[in-house]
């Protein structure tokens, strides 16, 4: 199911046909959270998710993933507008679209990680975690570097 919302010249998309892979991937591979992610690992990451393009007409502009079961539980990764086009409310647009995403309500948990965005989030209702001993994780910071070094992706 494609979903849109235009906000004047802006649009936010779930139309994969859309999406600029090489604009998502360059972002990515130079941001603090996917430092030189492979664009293999960016194409899977796509097309395993539910995804948000954000665009300025025809030009993307932003972009955000989501990983769900769309029943119980939603993963928001990824999230970025392009440094030329902030300041004009366009991630607040961007989640408050992802929000409202006929098949994503109803969820009972969603979780994300940042370490610049809090503020953003708190807006729609993230909150810092209650129960840190509940929550485990595997977390390997380096994987691109070693998959690019093996000449592999796992």
């Amino acid at each position: 199911m494609k979903f849109e919302r235009t906000a004047g010249e802006f649009t936010v998309s779930t139309d994969a046909s859309k999406l600029d892979l090489a604009t998502i991937h360059s972002f990515l591979t130079d941001c603090y959270w996917a430092k030189g992610i492979p664009l293999e690992v960016v194409r899977r990451s796509v097309e395993n998710s539910l995804c948000f393009g954000v665009y300025h007409r025809k030009q993307q502009v932003g972009f955000a993933r989501v990983i769900s079961d769309f029943t119980t539980f939603a993963y928001l990764a990824d999230v970025f507008i392009l440094e030329s086009h902030r300041g004009r409310g366009l991630s607040k647009l961007l989640i408050k679209s992802i929000m409202e995403h006929p098949q994503l309500q109803g969820l009972r948990r969603w979780s994300l990680a940042t370490s610049d965005a809090h503020g953003l989030y708190e807006q729609f209702g993230f909150k810092p975690l209650r129960n840190l001993a509940m929550w485990m994780e595997i977390h390997n910071p380096d994987v691109y570097h070693a998959q690019s070094k093996a000449g592999r992706l796992q």
